[in-house]
């Protein structure tokens, strides 16, 4: 296993909060750019989280990866959705978007499981 993903949420949401305590208003802007984005709208929000984790694995970042594929995975996300997502992302990006795309999964499966363990 690469990362505790699940885990690694929940450490990089703390160190999140302290940023945003620091630059409220900031902090604040995002948080409302992020909700306008996301809305459902003519792009539903699960098909919005999965070009978000297109995004996050071309651009190589962990907490956005871990971010996004929770909230997918609570959209109903599927395995093979990912996995679609991760092959155009390494099409666009290649052999960085390769290994960026194997954690990505490693995440979702991790997701996933961590949701089965509370039903």
């Amino acid at each position: 296993m690469y990362k505790d993903w699940p885990q690694y949420t929940k450490d990089l949401s703390g160190a999140m909060q302290d940023c945003r305590k620091g630059i409220p208003e900031t902090w604040g802007a995002f948080s409302k750019l992020a909700a306008a984005a996301t809305t459902d709208g003519a792009i539903d929000p699960k098909t919005k989280e999965l070009i978000a984790i297109g995004i996050a694995i071309a651009m190589r970042c962990d907490g956005c990866v871990a971010f996004h594929v929770r909230t997918a995975v609570r959209h109903g996300a599927t395995r093979e959705e990912i996995l679609e997502t991760i092959g155009m992302s390494v099409y666009m990006g290649g052999g960085p978007s390769s290994v960026y795309g194997a954690m990505t999964l490693e995440a979702y499966d991790q997701f996933v499981a961590a949701q089965e363990e509370k039903k």
